[in-house]
């Protein structure tokens, strides 16, 4: 039996890092080749041969795909922060898009899930409800409204035809609401026999407790809004206000050399965030799951 368990688990623990080494991998390239020249990377993706042999059907096209560099060097790099411009000015983009929709979001979501999950009220779980049907609608179904309410508050073209709809998401509601859901109901009762009042309630008592769903939610909109395409596509016509993460596939077509390290720094921020609030994240999303 000891035999079997043993042969079992050394059996699941390579799948398992084979899985994990696939899903890796396209990171690692990343990584690896954004430490290439301009040079190596033109050799080993063809790529002006792509260009010249597109016409003839595509024959003759090779792809040395390689982990390691032939030699280390940072131009890339260089080339990203200090030659291109656009790049840096989109990425501030981003930035002023996301940290508004995630702080705004996070607030207004407390807010709300603290008077689902601990308030009594008439119509409080079919309210509840008509969250949650929110929540499932795909983004395609209410872009026309979000369109046209923008539209008719003159925000077309503008920063705010993003961000309003963002923080009033229903996504942090519903997980936010779950998370206090697993707070016991006994330390309300006994504040407000003590004379609190909600508000107190709320920021002495609540928001202590919920530090990992806040955590979690926090990574989950960052990853989400850092890598949006659709909403400022619709929403933002002059290419110069839009976000990174639509700039990044243009940068391929402006200069093929430098893609890989363009995508190093754009996922940089994600993979920071995560590692520095992992734990949090981690226990978040798992208590956010308890009740029901």
């Amino acid at each position: 039996m000891k035999k079997q368990a043993f042969l079992y688990k050394s059996t699941l623990s390579l799948v398992l890092f084979v899985f994990a080494v696939m899903l890796l991998l396209p990171i690692i390239i990343s990584l690896t080749n954004s430490l290439m020249t301009e040079h190596e990377i033109g050799h080993n993706y063809n790529l002006i041969g792509q260009m010249t042999n597109a016409a003839s059907g595509g024959k003759d096209l090779f792809v040395n795909l390689k982990l390691l560099p032939d030699w280390v060097s940072f131009e890339q790099y260089a080339k990203v922060l200090l030659e291109t411009p656009n790049y840096l000015n989109m990425f501030w983009n981003s930035v002023l898009l996301v940290v508004p929709i995630i702080g705004g979001q996070v607030a207004v979501a407390a807010l709300a899930a603290y008077a689902f999950a601990k308030l009594q009220y008439r119509g409080r779980d079919s309210l509840f409800f008509v969250y949650l049907m929110a929540m499932l609608m795909p983004f395609q179904v209410t872009l026309v409204p979000n369109y046209i309410i923008a539209d008719k508050l003159g925000l077309l073209n503008s920063a705010g035809a993003i961000i309003l709809p963002g923080i009033f998401s229903a996504f942090g509601v519903f997980m936010l609401r779950q998370f206090m859901l697993t707070i016991p109901n006994a330390y309300v009762e006994a504040a407000i026999m003590d004379g609190a009042g909600h508000l107190m309630i709320f920021y002495r008592i609540i928001l202590p407790l919920i530090k990992p769903g806040l955590a979690a939610l926090v990574v989950l909109l960052f990853v989400d809004y850092w890598n949006m395409v659709e909403q400022p596509l619709i929403f933002l016509d002059d290419a110069i206000k839009q976000p990174l993460s639509l700039y990044l596939s243009r940068i391929q077509q402006e200069a093929k050399g430098i893609g890989f390290a363009a995508s190093v720094l754009y996922m940089s921020p994600m993979v920071l965030l995560f590692l520095y609030a992992e734990s949090y994240f981690i226990q978040g999303v798992q208590l956010s799951g308890v009740k029901g």
